[in-house]
């Protein structure tokens, strides 16, 4: 259960994690200036566990996988999007971030209510309103790859070889 944090379609890589601040791969730094121009107090007021929204084509433009880290170092438990941008979806999966598309759920919330999500069955109830959501799941595969940290982390679990 968290928190949503709510920005709006087409919030692009260099928004997620202005190209200035995009130069280190400290996972604090970056944590710090996620979402600095678009949304100056998200981290300063983000908890672990909070849950980002947004519209069509989260995640746009370069194919950065800093963007997608700046979020995880944030601590956020998913992100739930109406669309991704598939560079970004990839990007996030590949390190561990859990990404869902489920366009009634960025629709029927907002900034400051509860989330509750089950990656398992794509269930997103919202706990201020009462409403359900239906989105899909993660897939197997991909669940493993989220559950185990990220692609790097699920391959040096399984030997070196990508288990299926």
């Amino acid at each position: 259960m968290g928190r949503i944090w709510k920005v709006g379609d087409n919030i692009n890589t260099d928004l997620i994690i202005p190209g200035r601040y995009n130069v280190t791969t400290d996972h604090a730094q970056l944590a710090k200036y996620c979402l600095y121009e678009a949304y100056p107090e998200f981290s300063q007021g983000v908890q672990p566990g909070d849950i980002l929204l947004g519209g069509h084509n989260f995640g746009c433009g370069s194919s950065r996988e800093h963007a997608p880290t700046a979020i995880l170092a944030n601590q956020v438990k998913v992100v739930i999007a109406r669309s991704f941008a598939r560079i970004f979806y990839r990007n996030a999966v590949n390190i561990g971030l859990p990404v869902l598309v489920c366009e009634e759920a960025v629709l029927n919330s907002e900034a400051g209510q509860e989330l509750d999500v089950n990656l398992e069955t794509g269930e997103i109830r919202n706990l201020t309103t009462g409403q359900t959501f239906q989105s899909e799941p993660l897939d197997p595969f991909v669940a493993r790859i989220v559950a185990a940290g990220g692609i790097i982390n699920y391959i040096e679990a399984n030997d070196g070889q990508l288990v299926y």
